[in-house]
């Protein structure tokens, strides 16, 4: 009896010590924003998305010579943040049909790679692989060119599309699409000497579509993308033509020692995300990773179509969801969330996700505002002390052709170049919606500290303070871009 109570005593010590510890672990971390997807419905194919230093950055293919980013503080403020133009180019041989932007960061810069095409050619035999340079660590840029990225056993001519960097064991590789010595379009690889250039003149193969869920339309492998995970290394591409409702993902792991090898690489026989009809998802592919803002969750970013005839255009929208691992570690996609479903956002997430934006005049540190909130067409856009009203609040809505409508928050109406006149000077406006060129801007990164400058698409000049006045009340005008403060406006994120 005696030993009894002596252990009995014991463990409820025991017990009392513990419970203080258990009382101090730390609680699992909030779940995000809530969000539904689409995370961009314009222009939403091939999407790369980062999270980085408090927000996320978008970047999708435009099928144009411009790319343009978005950025958020929380996942579901993607769908309605400003489209902004970080990159074009007026060289003749690649300013064209630009796909699968993707972001990486290596000693201390960012690197945009994406396929480009010279101007005016017809898709898609002239697309080749370039890279651009921030100047810092901002990834909005601003960039600029360093290298065309090829090989000369790339078919036909050098064509190579949906390069991504793959890491391992402190080396830099070039994965991408394309084909070699009549292959079909294929996973091809090469050595890095950094960044921005590929080490030698050859690639080689890792994987051929052979199995028939590689080949629904048209025999494809594309969009590789690394993934890695407790010392593993795998690689997800998209399989099968575009055109088709069987567009998907494979998987591809690294078993070997050099991934130069194809001998290296382990195909899953099965595919790892497809096509859900009772979700009404379709063909989705070309996707991205990223990770939650507290590093617990991993989350896959990707396009799909809404109708299984959707093909490869702009009809794609951007998606994400977070996803698992499988107990022998490989990932587990799980299948295609339907459109419209709302979903916990990423953990960790802890801004207000933004509805509008304020812009900030960069000289006179004034907002955008419509003139005492008037609601009538023709009503003075100029610039007032920020005051947090509803007019010098703007919704940036993308019209999917690189160009938004600025959209005032009290009113309705939109900003809009006064008679269509292409004088400087010519007063810049609210007008009801005409959905002509008048009345649509392209936000072009100008500086770090998200200064754009706004573009006039009819005119190509810019929205410019009079004289550079800091009074309030100076008018808001275009002007001829003249690179001073007094034409570049920052964006401010508000509810």
């Amino acid at each position: 009896m005696f030993r009894t109570r002596h252990w009995l005593t014991l463990l409820a010590a025991l017990v009392a010590l513990l419970v203080p510890v258990v009382g101090i672990q730390p609680a699992a971390a909030a779940e995000g924003r809530p969000y539904t997807n689409p995370v961009k419905s314009q222009k939403g194919a091939d999407p790369w998305l980062e999270y980085y230093d408090g927000n996320y950055y978008l970047v999708t293919t435009s099928f144009t010579g411009v790319l343009t980013m978005r950025k958020s503080p929380t996942l579901a403020g993607l769908s309605t943040a400003p489209s902004v133009q970080v990159w074009s180019d007026t060289t003749s041989t690649r300013n064209n049909n630009f796909w699968a932007p993707e972001l990486h960061f290596f000693d201390g810069h960012w690197y945009l790679y994406y396929s480009g095409a010279p101007s005016g050619a017809a898709c898609c035999d002239l697309q080749r692989t370039y890279v651009v340079e921030s100047a810092g660590t901002d990834p909005m840029g601003p960039y600029t060119f360093k290298n065309q990225l090829t090989g000369s056993n790339l078919d036909p001519g050098g064509w190579l599309i949906d390069a991504t960097v793959l890491k391992y064991n402190s080396k830099l590789y070039l994965v991408g699409s394309g084909a070699i010595g009549g292959s079909k379009q294929s996973l091809v690889i090469a050595p890095m000497t950094n960044p921005y250039t590929v080490s030698g003149s050859t690639f080689s193969l890792i994987s051929q579509p052979t199995l028939a869920w590689e080949t629904s339309g048209a025999p494809v492998n594309e969009g590789p993308e690394p993934l890695y995970h407790d010392g593993r290394t795998f690689l997800t591409f998209s399989a099968s033509y575009c055109q088709t409702a069987d567009y998907k993902l494979g998987q591809l792991e690294l078993t070997g020692t050099d991934p130069l090898l194809a001998s290296s690489w382990t195909k899953k026989q099965t595919p790892v995300f497809q096509r859900d009809d009772a979700a009404g998802v379709y063909g989705p592919g070309h996707n991205g990773f990223f990770t939650s803002p507290d590093g617990t969750e991993n989350w896959i970013v990707y396009h799909a179509n809404n109708t299984a005839n959707g093909g490869c255009g702009n009809g794609r929208t951007t998606r994400a969801q977070k996803f698992t691992w499988n107990a022998d570690g490989t990932p587990n996609f799980g299948t295609p969330v339907a459109l419209g479903t709302t979903l916990p956002g990423p953990a960790g997430e802890t801004a207000v996700t933004p509805t509008a934006y304020t812009l900030v005049n960069r000289n006179s540190g004034k907002c955008l505002d419509v003139e005492g909130g008037n609601t009538a067409d023709g009503t003075n856009i100029f610039q007032w002390t920020c005051n947090g009203g509803a007019n010098q609040k703007w919704r940036i809505e993308d019209q999917a052709n690189d160009t938004s409508r600025l959209v005032n928050v009290a009113t309705g109406k939109v900003m809009d170049t006064a008679d269509c006149a292409t004088a400087d000077g010519t007063d810049l406006r609210q007008w009801s919606w005409l959905n002509n060129n008048c009345q649509k801007f392209r936000l072009v990164y100008t500086a770090t500290g998200d200064y754009v400058r706004i573009v006039n698409e009819s005119t190509g000049k810019v929205a410019d303070v009079a004289n550079c006045s800091s009074a309030n009340g100076a008018d808001v005008r275009q002007w001829t871009w003249l690179s001073n403060n007094c034409q570049q406006w920052q964006l401010r994120p508000t509810t």
